[in-house]
């Protein structure tokens, strides 16, 4: 029997990030080559998607990376340099440091991740303490949390929610990260609904849908192979759970592998295997998945397989600023 491959669909791109590398993008060809005074055509803040590939690429053509907004010079200020705020979401700190210095935004927040800072401002209007389900110190967790500090209190594990103290006249609810696990969050919001009985739940899900739905396709591939490989970076939360959902689907049949790229497989892994399967995290171009496969077909995987859960075709517009240069 040939050895096969299967591959998860969807994988890979989602629309915020596809939104995200778009903006930078849209920047770099409008930029006509190197500026005269020296300066790059575009900074961005933090990793606009959390794959290094992608941002190694964008450095390449001339973007500019900084971890935080003191590191653009005020001559890149004044020459208006566009700084673009990646798809994870800012801070309303970050925000007023931008416009005291009058930084030219192009703000690339995945609008899913904006519609939870949103949600924030709208619960703390109303006078609700706010549980945020969410990885401590991960860039979209951050932004969402400094909307409002005193009122947003974040939990990881279902292990966290007894430290959280709230009396029953206090109105509560619940809002997550977007790019978590279903299976995981679930745990985390039973034990929060028997601490906290009357704790709300927002209208829909703040999962997005994406991440859902790479998550379910993973689960169906995992079913059907020996085991896994999901390409994705390790800092990103999409990709990390995406493996973590395959090791569990697989369970004592195999085991899932995260890898950046086909280059970080051991073939060793695939001793035994009949069967594998592929997926990848929401911020990874296809060419690393494709990269895999041609590193699995000379491992002796001759056939490819598709298993399709769902079809996509969610599409968002670029920021405002730049639509009038595509």
């Amino acid at each position: 029997m040939a050895r096969r491959i299967i591959l998860a669909n969807p994988r890979g791109f989602c629309a915020g990030v596809d939104r995200a590398i778009q903006t930078v993008d849209t920047i770099l060809k409008a930029s006509h080559g190197p500026r005269p005074d020296g300066l790059p055509p575009v900074y961005v803040r933090r990793q606009i998607v959390h794959n290094r590939h992608v941002v190694e690429q964008l450095a390449a053509r001339g973007a500019v990376f900084v971890e935080e907004l003191d590191e653009i010079p005020d001559e890149a200020a004044a020459a208006g340099i566009p700084v673009v705020f990646s798809a994870h979401g800012v801070s309303p700190a970050v925000q007023r440091e931008a416009d005291r210095r009058a930084l030219a935004v192009v703000d690339a927040t995945c609008p899913l991740v904006g519609k939870v800072h949103r949600e924030v401002l709208r619960f703390v209007r109303e006078g609700y303490e706010i549980v945020y389900i969410g990885h401590d110190g991960h860039d979209e967790a951050v932004g969402v949390v400094g909307e409002s500090p005193e009122h947003v209190h974040l939990i990881e594990h279902a292990a966290d929610v007894d430290k959280l103290e709230f009396t029953p006249d206090t109105k509560l609810v619940l809002l997550t990260q977007t790019t978590l696990s279903v299976d995981e969050t679930a745990d985390v919001i039973a034990a929060l609904q028997r601490r906290f009985p009357w704790i709300e739940l927002p209208p829909s899900s703040d999962i997005c849908y994406a991440t859902s739905n790479r998550q379910e396709a993973v689960k169906l591939v995992a079913q059907q192979a020996d085991c896994m490989v999901v390409v994705g970076s390790a800092n990103s939360s999409n990709s990390v759970r995406l493996m973590e959902v395959a090791n569990e689907a697989l369970g004592a049949r195999g085991e899932a592998h995260r890898v950046d790229d086909a280059a970080e497989m051991d073939p060793a892994w695939f001793d035994g295997v009949d069967t594998v399967g592929v997926s990848s995290g929401a911020s990874v171009p296809d060419e690393l998945v494709a990269g895999v496969v041609e590193r699995l077909r000379g491992l002796g995987f001759s056939e490819v397989d598709t298993v399709e859960t769902i079809r996509e075709n969610m599409h968002f517009v670029l920021p405002k600023e730049l639509r009038a240069q595509r």
